[in-house]
């Protein structure tokens, strides 16, 4: 699990990095900072969604996904229980939004999917290390944005990538292009989401979306065996 370890301890250094950048500059630049952050998770997702829509087979089930994840998320009010989590460590802070992004950002990209997967059967730790490059720069504006609290994610995205390690094998067979596709599209509409909220453009409830990433590993196995 070195790529896994080597991703998160990038995280964690990005972190400290940009909680003590935080410290050094004025409310004017931390604004700044907020405005660069939410228009930089803005365009990851709009490239997502650009990339991955075109190679999609099934071109309506990224909207049955969210429709249906926002409404099992909304049931079990999961942005209520993460919000009341996050506020026992920061009181007063924003950081639930910042740190909601995070997890998005860290774990439900391509890399972080097939990098334990490669690491795991093949030893190869290629993609963990591009990852953990990419995480760590996002660690530093992130962490200078909302604070040393998205520190939190690397605890989040270990846990992530050590169970796809462990399950590797039975894991591999399933994640198809196909899939791949489909997890990007969602995944990449929620990062949208979490960049216009943090714009203040609109306040979407992301994490009640969360759900939405299960739909499509169901929707496209049954799909797979009806020969569709």
């Amino acid at each position: 699990m070195i790529g896994t370890i080597a991703n998160t301890s990038a995280i964690l250094l990005g972190s400290l990095l940009g909680s003590a950048l935080k410290k050094g500059i004025g409310e004017r630049y931390q604004n700044i900072m907020m405005d660069a952050m939410g228009l930089a998770a803005t365009a990851l997702g709009i490239n997502s969604i650009v990339g991955a829509m075109p190679d999609s087979r099934y071109h309506v089930l990224f909207i049955v996904s969210l429709a249906l994840g926002g409404l099992i998320g909304t049931r079990l009010r999961l942005d209520t229980a993460f919000d009341s989590l996050v506020a026992r460590f920061s009181k007063g802070s924003n950081l639930a939004k910042g740190l909601s992004t995070a997890i998005l950002l860290y774990c439900f990209g391509t890399l972080s999917i097939l990098g334990p997967i490669e690491s795991a059967l093949h030893g190869d730790h290629t993609y963990l290390f591009t990852n953990a490059i990419l995480d760590g720069i996002t660690s530093i504006v992130l962490s200078s944005t909302f604070g040393m609290g998205i520190a939190i994610a690397a605890g989040v995205l270990f846990c992530w990538q050590g169970g796809i390690f462990l399950l590797a094998n039975l894991i591999a067979p399933y994640l198809t292009p196909e899939l791949l596709t489909e997890i990007s599209l969602v995944g990449g509409v929620l990062i949208l989401s979490s960049g216009l909220s943090i714009l203040n453009i609109k306040q979407f409830k992301t994490l009640n979306l969360l759900p939405a990433l299960l739909v499509p590993p169901v929707a496209v196995g049954l799909l797979s065996l009806l020969g569709i």
